[in-house]
């Protein structure tokens, strides 16, 4: 059986299987690096390397983003100390890890809109994922709705805001990110939109109404 690009099916599903692979990897490491909460030049020296012998053929465009800033930084052959407190705050956005102990793994946020846009609710759409801080998911679906929001399941091109909880979701394909923010990476970079706010940012607005 093949699929629309005429590649064998099996063949596609053994490449994603190996691109996430890579990607649980590739946050093992980065984990790794900032335990210390420090990261020095030759850490960040290997890191692209890796990246670039292990996930040149990745289409995650958040491994994509992090790939380009360490790039971007070391373009110039020296890390200095303005690039290693970047770099420590990009590599902690991308694995969850938090400089405070927490009783549960936290989401990424390495791929939050920055600025954090606006938060409107009226008609507008929302998807939630991950691990809510607030409350079981139902329940903050409750709050998008009782302020005349709209509550997507799946995240389509229709959504206007992907927010994403304070903890990582168990059924994430890796620990500190999902498909919905995968997916939401890709449709904001394409067409503008969702924009991918926290639990926090949308709480804010929220209950200042």
């Amino acid at each position: 059986m093949l699929d629309d690009h005429g590649r064998p099916l099996n063949r596609l599903y053994n490449h994603k299987r190996m691109n996430d692979r890579s990607i649980d990897e590739l946050i093992g490491m980065a984990r790794g690096i900032v335990a210390d909460a420090m990261v020095n030049q030759k850490e960040v020296e290997f890191l692209r390397s890796w990246m670039e012998a292990n996930v040149s053929f990745c289409e995650d465009r958040i491994v994509n983003q992090l790939y380009c800033r360490i790039h971007e930084i070391l373009i110039d052959g020296v890390l200095d100390e303005e690039e290693r407190q970047e770099l420590l705050g990009i590599l902690r956005e991308f694995t969850g890890e938090s400089t405070v102990v927490l009783p549960a793994n936290m989401a990424a946020t390495f791929p939050l809109c920055r600025p954090a846009p606006a938060v409107e609710f009226p008609t507008m759409a929302f998807c939630l994922t991950g691990k809510f801080a607030y409350g079981p998911r139902q329940v903050c679906e409750g709050v998008v709705l009782e302020r005349g929001g709209h509550v997507f399941e799946r995240l389509t091109m229709d959504v206007d805001y992907l927010v994403v909880g304070t903890f990582s979701s168990s059924d994430w394909a890796h620990t500190s990110y999902g498909r919905k923010i995968e997916k939401g990476v890709e449709y904001r970079s394409k067409h503008g939109r969702p924009s991918i706010i926290s639990e926090d940012h949308w709480s804010r607005a929220a209950f200042s109404m």
